[in-house]
């Protein structure tokens, strides 16, 4: 899905960031992520709760890994089905689950070597959609760039992701 992000709604707070995604063809809905690494996957009903409160039932999670130790975030892919079974999709943010938070010298580090292995691994675990930050030089990005997929990757990366992902929901 072509999409741009939009204002946050609700503001960031302790429990969870949602951002307005706005498709081409006007369709709004609220994507909604487990802030700051420490929200339990289980635990996104909460902010599922709060959203469809204010009601709006258009809404996609995402999974961007959890803090394990220092600098480092971890996907765990219980969590796919855990929040899945919230009844709403789930998006695993690939890029952003490789950063390595404060590891470069006062900036997050990355680790782009690892995007089509766990790329592919959600895609086996049947994620609703991935997301990628995607630059033509990322060591030029202003930002996100040292997690980032090199523009020229994505076409057969997602040639990739498509064949497992067809495979998966054939089962």
């Amino acid at each position: 899905m072509a999409a741009r992000l939009g204002s946050q709604w609700p503001p960031r707070g302790p429990l969870t960031t949602a951002y307005t995604v706005t498709h081409p063809s006007g369709l709004e809905c609220y994507l909604s992520d487990r802030s700051f690494k420490f929200l339990a996957p289980w635990d996104m009903r909460y902010a599922v709760d709060k959203i469809t409160s204010a009601g709006n039932d258009r809404i996609i999670l995402t999974e961007r890994g959890t803090s394990f130790g220092y600098q480092n975030l971890v996907v765990d892919f219980r969590s796919v089905k855990i929040m899945q079974d919230l009844g709403y999709p789930v998006v695993l943010d690939v890029t952003h689950s490789l950063q390595l938070p404060g590891a470069a010298g006062g900036k997050s580090g990355g680790q782009p070597e690892y995007i089509e292995t766990l790329a592919r691994a959600g895609a086996g675990a049947g994620v609703d959609g991935l997301f990628f930050e995607v630059h033509d030089n990322p060591e030029k990005a202003l930002s996100d760039g040292a997690n980032a997929l090199h523009a020229d990757q994505l076409p057969d990366l997602l040639t990739k992701l498509k064949a497992i992902g067809t495979l998966v929901r054939s089962w």
